[in-house]
C-alpha cells in the first residue's frame, strides 16, 4: 500500500439516473463555439473549420442544484448551457461510426466562464485555463445512460435566469455533431471511461450576479440548476 505524505483527494464523480452507482470523472474536455449563432455573437466565423477543444480539472466538476460563491478576480461572470457526452468504452482514432458507440450517457452542463479574463486571454494570445478552469466552473446534471434515452440529435436546448429565457437552440444545430466530435477528439487523445464532454453553446450566453438562479433543460434529458452565491 501506498505511503501518502497528504491524502489523496476524493475522486470526482457524478451520479447515474436510476441506480445507486457513480461514475468516475478523469477529465473534462470541452468544444469552444460548436453553434453557428453563438460563434457569431462572439465575433468569430461559425464555417467548419476544425472544432478546438479546451479542458477544465475534474476537479471543477459540481452538482445541479448547487450554490456556488461569485467567483474571484471577475466582474463578467456567464454561463454556456450544453450537452455533456459521457464516454463509456476505450476508444483511439476512430471512425464516427464507432465513435458514436462510445457515448454511454449524457447530461446537462453549464460551462461557467470568467469572460473578462478570456477575453484579456484571447487579446494577449494566452491560455484560457483560469478563465474557464477555475474551481466549481463544470456544473453538471445527474448522468442518464444512452439504453434509456436513445441518441439525442435533436431537441430544444435552453436556458433561463431568474425565470427569464436567455438561451434556445437545437442539439441538430450543431456546427460538429456528437459522432464526428468524439471521433476528431480521440484522433487527438486515446479516451476512455472516465472522459467527459462539453458538446459546445448556443448563442444567449450573459452575465450572472449574486442571487441569480440559472434553469437549464435540454429535451429528452432533463434540466440542470444553479444558484449564484456571494463572493468568498
Amino acid at each position: 500500500m501506498s505511503n501518502f505524505v497528504f491524502p489523496p483527494a476524493e475522486i470526482p464523480s457524478a451520479a447515474v439516473r436510476g441506480t445507486d452507482a457513480r461514475y468516475a470523472v478523469g477529465r473534462i474536455f470541452c468544444v469552444g463555439r460548436n453553434y453557428a449563432d453563438h460563434a457569431r455573437e462572439m465575433g468569430a466565423d461559425p464555417t467548419r473549420e476544425p472544432p478546438f477543444y479546451f479542458t477544465k480539472p475534474a476537479s471543477a466538476l459540481t452538482p445541479s442544484g448547487s450554490t456556488v460563491p461569485y467567483p474571484t478576480e471577475t466582474k463578467n461572470y456567464h454561463y454556456e448551457m450544453e450537452l455533456v457526452l459521457v464516454i463509456g468504452a476505450p476508444i483511439f482514432k476512430v471512425t464516427p461510426e464507432a465513435a458514436k458507440a462510445a457515448i454511454w450517457g449524457y447530461a446537462a452542463g453549464l460551462d461557467m466562464t470568467r469572460r473578462d479574463l478570456q477575453a484579456a486571454a484571447k487579446a494577449g494570445g494566452k491560455p484560457w485555463d483560469t478563465a474557464k478552469g477555475f474551481d466549481q466552473s463544470a456544473i453538471l446534471s445527474d448522468i442518464t445512460r444512452v439504453s434509456q434515452t436513445g441518441l439525442l440529435e435533436k431537441g430544444a436546448i435552453t436556458l433561463s435566469v431568474n425565470g427569464v429565457e436567455k438561451q434556445h437552440g437545437d442539439l441538430a444545430d450543431m456546427i460538429w455533431n456528437q459522432a464526428e466530435i468524439v471521433s476528431n477528439l480521440s484522433h487527438l487523445y486515446h479516451l476512455h471511461p472516465g472522459d467527459l464532454i462539453y458538446t459546445g453553446t448556443p448563442a444567449g450566453v450573459g452575465a450572472v450576479v449574486p442571487g441569480d438562479v440559472l434553469v437549464g433543460r435540454i429535451e429528452g434529458l432533463g434540466e440542470i440548476t444553479l444558484t449564484v452565491g456571494q463572493p468568498e
